[in-house]
């Protein structure tokens, strides 16, 4: 218990730090997008950040050349995630596409989820995430794009 939420904390630093971040940036680069009453928060960032004990836990391959995409759906007025239904895919600028296969993490209050990608240096690769909340009909849709760099 004590190493998810090691997890947990280190994912909500990240989220932290990335708002904190987009406040200051233009509003275009804000870590999430509102839809309703719903908030989809996302981030991409190295699998280095997590520690070997947390990634051996939820089988993660870490590496200097491996990111995780993180999508967390929030209602308003409320902390942690809550449980919805995530897919996507990820595509370079070769237009060459990769569905991703996110897992479900969950810690007390608190519901996100995480797909691993495997990238080159500076690669610009673009996302498109569904999102669909329980009870939903249609899923919430967002497409960012990322420019990753290996972890040296």
């Amino acid at each position: 218990m004590k190493n998810v939420n090691k997890l947990l904390f280190s994912i909500l630093i990240f989220f932290a730090t990335t708002a904190l971040g987009a406040g200051l940036a233009e509003a275009r680069d804000k870590p999430f997008e509102q839809f309703g009453e719903y908030r989809v928060y996302y981030t991409v960032f190295n699998s280095t950040f997590i520690t070997p004990d947390i990634a051996r836990i939820y089988n993660i391959t870490r590496g200097k050349d491996r990111a995780l995409v993180n999508i967390a759906l929030v209602k308003d007025n409320q902390l942690g995630g809550i449980a919805a239904e995530v897919s996507g895919t990820r595509t370079n600028l070769m237009q060459q596409q990769r569905r991703l296969e996110f897992f479900e993490v969950r810690e007390q209050d608190a519901v996100y989820y995480l797909a691993p990608v495997r990238f080159t240096n500076e690669e610009v690769l673009n996302f498109a995430i569904e999102v669909k909340a329980e009870g939903q009909r249609r899923p919430y849709k967002l497409k960012f794009t990322k420019t990753l760099y290996v972890d040296n």
